[in-house]
């Protein structure tokens, strides 16, 4: 399995390390195709990226596009924000943007209070071992399915990191939608029934590093692992061996 591009790294924007020349320079070295920068999105909790800083992002991966040779992609790591599937990349945004990433994240400024169940209430019982609630399962998976219904998503990532939602019910709805489901090599979010379970609706799946040191940039030893552990079919990846993945947000901005 070789990686033929990278969709998940981060940048001193949020809380990465390196530059996006620097995250650029290593996906060159690696041979990749293409690699996205996806900064934390908006209403994440000082690690968000600001809307001033859009332009001198887009500046930075154009310039970097160039000087390496590799395709440098605009991208956001939006946050669920809630229940409803709100997320903070609005469509006033969009035009600045070439990949849509969406997870849930712990310090993010939600929608409702009681939203602060999806990452706060997920951190704390991961933490002390604890099963969730019938309903905050309920919840989680609503949340995902909502994000994937209202948005126009490529990837939900790092799907149930500190989190707990029904991962067959979200693929289903991926599936039907058009979004991947994101394997981060950075985290272990799935385990290895679930992934099983997951791969076996039929959804397509982009492998990711998350990145945050050009170091990392490409690194997916963790999610090769799994996917020998699992018997996943490589045909499943598409960003693997050379192909590219048929991207739902651009098709979407194409009848804007």
């Amino acid at each position: 399995m070789k990686l033929t591009a990278d969709y998940h790294t981060h940048t001193p924007y949020s809380h990465g390390k390196n530059t996006v020349l620097e995250n650029a320079t290593r996906a060159a070295e690696l041979g990749l195709k293409q690699i996205a920068i996806t900064d934390h999105g908006f209403s994440h909790t000082y690690l968000g990226l600001k809307r001033k800083e859009v332009p001198s992002l887009v500046r930075e991966c154009r310039e970097a596009s160039k000087e390496t040779g590799v395709d440098v992609l605009v991208g956001i790591e939006s946050n669920i924000r809630g229940i409803s599937g709100l997320c903070d990349l609005e469509k006033a945004d969009y035009e600045n943007f070439d990949v849509y990433l969406a997870g849930i994240h712990i310090v993010v400024h939600y929608e409702h209070f009681s939203d602060r169940k999806l990452g706060w209430r997920g951190w704390h019982l991961r933490n002390l071992h604890l099963k969730p609630s019938q309903s905050l399962i309920r919840d989680t998976t609503r949340a995902y399915i909502n994000a994937v219904e209202k948005n126009p998503l490529d990837a939900i990532s790092h799907l149930n990191f500190l989190a707990f939602a029904d991962p067959v019910e979200v693929a289903k709805c991926c599936r039907d939608y058009g979004t991947y489901i994101e394997l981060n090599a950075k985290k272990e979010h799935l385990t290895d029934e679930q992934l099983a379970e997951v791969a076996a609706t039929g959804v397509h799946f982009i492998v990711d590093s998350d990145a945050h040191t050009a170091d990392r940039v490409g690194d997916c030893a963790l999610v090769e692992g799994q996917i020998a552990r699992v018997g996943l079919s490589l045909d499943l990846i598409d960003n693997i061996d050379g192909r590219l993945p048929n991207f739902r947000f651009a098709e979407f901005k194409k009848h804007m």
